[in-house]
């Protein structure tokens, strides 16, 4: 389980892993993110231009994982109404891919957007991103529906949900 101190909270996974919820007056991390989400995704899919203003919002929230003090990846996530939260952004470096770090981030978004007790969870993914879908659908998620044209006029997403039970 996960414990919060306001913008910081840090859960040991190994002795060198740790998960931490971004500090937004931490611009060092910041541009490290930013680097790596330019780095990732195309530019037309990057966040890394508004990427600051994202931040900004108070139903907004960002993780990101460290190995060895090294930023490894980070996740995204919003929560637009009392209803759903949204996962924006999944990203793992390349050199730590296949290590277990995105589902630990999985994990971790999943249980922060739990917190604000909404019923369902909801992000895109390029159905070509064979591990990152199957990583969805590990921890539940499901299609709900192919998007053509979502990313580019070439390249399509899944629209994944992970609903949670009432009780």
């Amino acid at each position: 389980m996960l414990k919060s101190l306001e913008f910081f909270f840090e859960l040991p996974i190994m002795a060198n892993v740790a998960i931490l919820e971004l500090n937004r007056n931490c611009a060092k991390t910041v541009e490290e993110i930013v680097k790596l989400e330019r780095k990732i995704f195309p530019k037309h899919e990057s966040l890394a231009s508004f990427f600051h203003d994202e931040l900004k919002k108070k139903n907004s929230g960002l993780l990101y994982l460290h190995v060895d003090g090294e930023l490894a990846g980070y996740v995204m996530y919003s929560w637009p109404s009392s209803l759903y939260a949204s996962i924006t952004k999944l990203a793992v470096k390349e050199q730590y891919r296949g290590q277990g770090h995105g589902e630990t981030l999985l994990k971790a978004a999943v249980e922060k957007c739990r917190t604000r007790k909404v019923s369902r969870i909801m992000l895109h993914v390029d159905p070509l991103r064979i591990p990152a879908v199957n990583l969805y659908k590990k921890y539940g998620f499901l299609v709900d529906t192919l998007i053509q044209g979502y990313y580019s006029s070439d390249r399509n997403a899944y629209r994944m949900y992970l609903d949670f039970d009432s009780s």
